[in-house]
C-alpha cells in the first residue's frame, strides 16, 4: 500500500493545535488517526506501516516548573517515535522561540543557548529534538518552527490567550509590556492548512512558519479594541521590559506555499476570537 493511501497520524491530538489539525483533516475528508497522550503507548507498540506522522507533542508555558517532563516530551518521547517501526515520514513541530538569542532567523543560522539560564531549557530541548529528526537518514523526516499561533480556543498559557481570558474575567485588559514590543504570529487556520502540505510535499527538511512581519503589542491592543475590549498598558513599576524579536525569515516557506495571512487583520476569512 502506498504512503499516500495511509492515514495521516497526528500525535498530541488532545492538544490545541493537534485537535485543530485533526478537525481540519477530517473536514477535508482526509483519513486521519488521532493519537493523544493516553493512546501513545499503544501506538508505539504497533509495527504497521504509517503514512505521514505529525508530531505536535510538547510543553510550553510551564517548562520552567517541569524541566524533566519538558525533556521527556521534546526528546525522550520523540526518540521513541523515531524508532517505531513503520514510520518513514514525520513532521516535528518546533518553535521560533529557538531564535531568542539570535538576530538571524534563517533556518541555517547557528543558534546560541545558555545552559545555566532556566529560560533556555525549552530552546535546548527543542533543538535536541530537531537534531534527532534532521540527522535521521530517512528523507521524510522534517521540522517546522512555528511562530506564535493565534486562533479560536486560544489557550490561556499563550500571550493572546491570557489577554482574552483576562477580558472574559474582568472586561478590560492590561498589557504589562510596552506597546512597541513585537512578535511574529500565524493564524491557527493557516497552521493547520500548511502542516500536512509541509509533511507531504515540502522539499526542505526545516522550515519557519509565520507571517511575513512582526505585530506589535500596540497592534494587538488595537485588534482587541475592535472587538469592544478596553486595553491599557501598565506603567511605572507595574510595567515589565519589552522584547522585540527580529522579523522571521520565511523565504523557504514562500518559495513553495501560500504564506500565512496577518491573524490580527479583520477580514471575512479571519473572524475575531474573544468569544
Amino acid at each position: 500500500m502506498s504512503a499516500g493511501l495511509l492515514p495521516i497520524t497526528v500525535l498530541g491530538a488532545g492538544g490545541w493545535i493537534g485537535a485543530a489539525l485533526v478537525a481540519e483533516l477530517r473536514c477535508q475528508g482526509r483519513p486521519v488517526r488521532a493519537v493523544d497522550r493516553a493512546g501513545l503507548p499503544a501506538w508505539l507498540a504497533e509495527r504497521d506501516p504509517q503514512g505521514p506522522v505529525i508530531h505536535t507533542i510538547g510543553l510550553t508555558a510551564d517548562f520552567r516548573q517541569q524541566p524533566h517532563a519538558t525533556a521527556e516530551a521534546h526528546v525522550g518521547l520523540l526518540s521513541q517515535v523515531l524508532q517505531r517501526p513503520g514510520v518513514e515520514q514525520l513532521l516535528l513541530l518546533s518553535s521560533t522561540r529557538v531564535y531568542s538569542r539570535s538576530a538571524d532567523t534563517r533556518e541555517t543560522a547557528p543558534l546560541p543557548c545558555l545552559s545555566s539560564d532556566p529560560s533556555d531549557l525549552y530552546n535546548l530541548s527543542k533543538l535536541l529534538g530537531e537534531a534527532l529528526v534532521l540527522q535521521d537518514p530517512r528523507p521524510g523526516m522534517k521540522v517546522v518552527r512555528l511562530s506564535n499561533v493565534v486562533g479560536p480556543g486560544q489557550p490561556a498559557s499563550t500571550f493572546v490567550g491570557a489577554l482574552l481570558a483576562e477580558a472574559r474575567a474582568s472586561g478590560v485588559v492590561t498589557i504589562q509590556q510596552p506597546a512597541d514590543t513585537a512578535k511574529n504570529y500565524a493564524a491557527l487556520a493557516d497552521v493547520v492548512r500548511l502542516l500536512p502540505l509541509l509533511a507531504e510535499q515540502g522539499r526542505q527538511r526545516l522550515y519557519n512558519l509565520g507571517s511575513g512581519h512582526n505585530t506589535s503589542h500596540g497592534q494587538v491592543a488595537a485588534w482587541l479594541e475592535r472587538q469592544g475590549i478596553p486595553v491599557r498598558f501598565a506603567s511605572g513599576e507595574a510595567a515589565s521590559s519589552g522584547l522585540s524579536f527580529p522579523p522571521l525569515a520565511i523565504e523557504r516557506l514562500a518559495a513553495e506555499f501560500e504564506l500565512p495571512a496577518d491573524p490580527f487583520r479583520q477580514t471575512p476569512h479571519q473572524p475575531s476570537y474573544p468569544a
